[in-house]
């Protein structure tokens, strides 16, 4: 053999060597998931679980997850990190904010990507409950797909029921139970009170899902849910919610004053400072696992008819992410949305799993029979709307929520208070109105 031909050998076989040598692998491509922790319990944990078995399982992407706050602070980081050109992969967002990014051109389309996998968006969608639709598509477009959804629910203290003389196994139905509950549920000891009968959240993104509950449960209407510029803050069945709810603090006193925390409410439930609460479903498990009485849930009580919205979040692609990093991206979203894994997420952490499949699943039916109170919000959703969603989503939100914590503090009254929420929020909509609805043909 010449000494040519021993050489053109060697350096094919060093060449085959370092293919195969890890140092020389492709390597992984590399994604950052951005998610909130909007209830309490160890939601940061769960998903750090969550992406470490889909990383293991997918040696061809990384992905890391990045907590990014509450609802509001992802939004917010979300769209930072987009104007500094590194926008993350996916996002776990919330679900009424996906018309607001639309509209912002901040989000992309799905459909191609749901094309490329033999379906169409009907097909694809056709996997989650009907209900999350209206959040989830928009114009015929998929623009997020469903993660972690909830609705609000009624939970009570047992016990507290039974020492009042009230029956745990009939729960309030009707605002007008629900209010009597209340007043016999709290404690005094003389102008103190030591037990609260009903506490509802007010702070910012959960008061107003809470009033738009009771708004919807009276017969109404929160927003526009075909046109993102109308809100009907100033109307009868607002004014008779919002009413409602300051009733109970100021007239019924069953209620404490002022801004009330979603942290501190689930807290005050579970040292029996309070009987009974609003809270999203999403706060299921961490109540499961820190009461230590019996407790019950239930549909939140109506007024006119059952109608609450649906909460919780879905994932979403930024503008902005192409190639490889959007096919990773795509390959994450469908695996966490799989029934498997929608029913593991559900069971960790309290929300529904909006993949349908999921309880149909041995593992989910078995985690119902020992725990029905999981299947609660699963009934209402044959009873839930979409969340509130327009252009601008957050400050036409707070436009209605500051004035939602002067009432409950006693500052202004219901009316006047809806008044100036309705004027809000209208001058935020306006730039958007102008150039849709009031954007005329010029004669």
């Amino acid at each position: 053999m010449t000494t040519t031909r021993r050489s053109v050998l060697a350096g094919a076989a060093i060449a085959a060597s370092l293919a195969l040598s890890p140092a020389f692998a492709q390597a992984p491509t590399e994604i950052e998931l951005f998610f909130p922790v909007p209830v309490d319990g160890q939601l940061a944990r769960d998903m750090a679980t969550m992406i470490k078995e889909f990383n293991e399982t997918h040696p061809a992407i990384k992905a890391t997850p990045v907590y990014t706050g509450s609802y509001d602070e992802t939004l917010i980081k979300t769209r930072a990190a987009m104007k500094a050109g590194k926008p993350p992969a996916a996002a776990i967002m919330s679900a009424n904010f996906l018309l607001d990014l639309k509209i912002e051109g901040e989000i992309q389309p799905l459909d191609g990507l749901i094309k490329a996998d033999g379906k169409s968006n009907d097909q694809f969608m056709g996997q989650f409950f009907p209900a999350l639709y209206g959040n989830a598509v928009l114009d015929r477009s998929v623009y997020g797909v469903p993660f972690h959804n909830s609705t609000p629910l009624l939970y009570i203290n047992a016990d507290h029921f039974k020492e009042a003389g009230l029956d745990p196994d009939k729960l309030p139905t009707t605002w007008e139970e629900f209010a009597a509950a209340a007043k016999k549920l709290t404690k005094r000891e003389g102008d103190r009170v030591t037990r609260w009968g009903i506490t509802m959240p007010s702070n910012y993104d959960y008061g107003g899902w809470i009033l738009q509950a009771l708004t919807q449960s009276n017969g109404g209407q929160w927003f526009n849910v075909d046109y993102g510029g109308e809100v009907y803050y100033n109307s009868p069945s607002m004014l008779g919610a919002l009413t409602f709810w300051s009733d109970l603090v100021a007239k019924a006193k069953v209620h404490p004053a002022g801004v009330q925390a979603g942290g501190a409410v689930s807290s005050a439930f579970l040292s029996g400072q309070s009987s009974m609460v609003l809270l999203s479903t999403g706060s299921l498990t961490h109540i499961r696992s820190n009461a230590k009485f019996p407790y019950k849930v239930a549909f939140v009580p109506r007024n006119v008819k059952n109608e609450v919205p649906i909460g919780g979040a879905s994932l979403v692609i930024p503008t902005g992410v192409e190639g490889a990093r959007r096919e990773a991206a795509w390959t994450l979203i469908n695996w966490l949305t799989a029934p498997e894994k929608s029913g593991w997420w559900s069971r960790a952490t309290g929300y529904f799993a909006p993949n349908m499949a999921a309880y149909d699943l041995p593992e989910m039916k078995e985690f119902l029979a020992k725990n029905p109170d999981a299947g609660i919000a699963v009934k209402q959703l044959a009873f839930a709307k979409p969340w509130f969603a327009t252009y601008k989503t957050v400050p036409v939100r707070k436009a209605i929520e500051d004035e939602l914590q002067a009432v409950l503090s006693g500052k202004k009254s219901p009316k006047e208070a809806l008044v100036a929420a309705q004027k809000t929020a209208d001058e935020v909509m306006r730039p958007y109105v102008e150039q849709t609805a009031l954007k005329l043909p010029t004669n």
